[in-house]
């Protein structure tokens, strides 16, 4: 089996290349890749590795119960006060269809995080049509994965997951999953790049990009290399009409693997490290005012006084361009690196300064709660009312997907349909002021929430902009 898949490997990269075996030198590299140089080589045929493999990719089913509105006026306060709830809104089931894998025995299935975003019910289908309904252990919207759990009472088929940094530029890989629910579909392709940044809204930025065709309904797939293990999960396109161009990204099987065991481990959140520090990309001007060769690297923008960084010896202007003897990209690359290294593991950090190298060792740590956040649930005839408000530290800062070093007053969440909903606040919505008085803590907010005065000026920081509102 070994022999044949390393025949299959040379047999598709001579397609790739050229079209002529005749003047083709051989190029045989350290790990035995090779052109192929016999017509059986060329012949060779991807169908035994997917028959290994494919009984551990799997269906995912995901169903949500929306609300329509069925009256344009409803959510309006001024229009419910004098006629009420009189059109009742109307509720709808949605369905979606993604992929996944199984990656444990017991049932253990990784997926994307946006195949199940607000399903109420979800199930996995086997590749023999069995359907099993769901446990979600784990799930992380901003690194797009999720962590399943079914009983078949059986030990299933699973894919081995790879180191994901030992993959090349111009491998070879099947991808396997669901597109556009017409049943288990197998395309191949190779590496076409590394570290790619800037693919998805959420703030991870590090995926292996491909060209085997991937297309709605292949997220959560498996990126399998030609040993029939999971290099990464596919999870995003490039598309103008939605379909397949080429361009296909997948998550690092790395990063899988350091969600999996946050899994397994019975965690409720995965769990970051936090540096306490702010890094924005090497430019070439940057490159060259500090003495670069290359253009890459995470610069140091801020640090926090008292965090990790600081108390290493880190400081704005320097750049960070390894972890541990990995290159480092970009600022996405270096916060993949630290991801995967894991909380409570050292690190040795390159620094570069003024045209000087030194290493610099951080034992990374998840964020702490360096103010406790003392929350407080706004009631009575106020416009906060139905609002629940923190006091910010790195720790509530990461739960609610902002910059850790973001301070203040936080609205943590809202009531759907109360009166601080109704008037558009929002999660995440800082608190500066009310009435030119400064909110200083969630204990200042609830007591001036008591307040009675004939109208409330508030001057709020919504992802960096400052909104300002008067309320009667």
């Amino acid at each position: 089996m070994r022999g044949l898949k390393q025949k299959l490997a040379a047999g598709i990269a001579l397609v790739v290349v050229a079209g002529s075996v005749a003047f083709v030198a051989p190029v045989v590299a350290e790990d035995n890749r090779a052109v192929p140089q016999t017509r059986a080589e060329v012949q060779a045929s991807f169908a035994p590795l997917v028959k290994e493999t494919h009984g551990a990719v799997v269906n995912v089913y995901a169903e949500r119960i929306v609300e329509r509105r069925t009256n344009p006026f409803a959510g309006d306060p001024f229009f419910e006060q004098f006629f009420g709830q009189r059109f009742p809104n109307r509720t709808e089931k949605q369905s979606s269809l993604g992929s996944g894998v199984i990656v444990e025995a017991n049932g253990t299935v990784v997926t994307n995080n946006h195949v199940i975003e607000g399903a109420d019910d979800i199930k996995v289908a086997l590749s023999d049509g069995r359907e099993f309904p769901v446990k979600v252990l784990l799930k992380d919207e901003r690194l797009d994965l999720a962590v399943l759990k079914i009983d078949a009472k059986e030990n299933l088929p699973v894919l081995k997951i790879a180191d994901s940094d030992r993959i090349e530029v111009g491998d070879l890989v099947l991808a396997i999953g669901n597109p556009f629910g017409v049943g288990q579909t197998v395309t191949s392709g190779i590496v076409s790049g590394l570290a790619r940044n800037q693919v998805s809204e959420g703030d991870f930025g590090f995926f292996i990009q491909t060209d085997a065709a991937i297309n709605p309904g292949n997220s959560g797939g498996a990126l399998m290399n030609m040993n029939g293990e999971l290099i990464g999960l596919n999870t995003a396109i490039f598309s103008k009409g939605g379909g397949s161009n080429g361009v296909g990204f997948a998550i690092p099987a790395n990063l899988v693997k350091v969600f999996l065991a946050a899994a397994d481990s019975g965690a409720k959140a995965f769990e970051r490290p936090y540096v306490g520090a702010t890094f924005e990309p090497v430019t070439s001007d940057v490159a060259d005012a500090l003495g670069l060769k290359k253009v890459l690297g995470a610069l140091v923008v801020k640090t926090v006084e008292g965090g990790p960084a600081a108390k290493a010896g880190i400081k704005a202007g320097q750049v960070i361009t390894a972890v541990n003897g990995i290159p480092v990209e970009h600022p996405d690359a270096l916060n993949y690196r630290l991801t995967t290294a894991g909380v409570g593991k050292p690190v040795t950090l390159t620094v570069m300064e003024e045209g000087r190298e030194r290493q610099v060792e951080l034992t990374l740590s998840g964020a702490p709660e360096t103010r406790p956040r003392d929350e407080k649930a706004i009631t009575g005839e106020n416009p906060f009312s139905g609002a629940t408000v923190g006091n910010l530290s790195p720790k509530l800062a990461y739960e609610l997907q902002m910059p850790t070093e973001t301070t203040g007053v936080v609205i943590t969440k809202v009531e759907d349909g109360s009166v601080a909903d109704r008037l558009g606040f929002k999660p995440r919505d800082i608190i500066v002021s009310v009435n030119g008085t400064e909110v200083a803590s969630s204990a200042d907010m609830a007591k001036v929430a008591r307040s009675q005065p004939n109208f409330w000026r508030v001057e709020i920081n919504r992802n960096g902009q400052t909104l300002r509102q008067i309320f009667r």
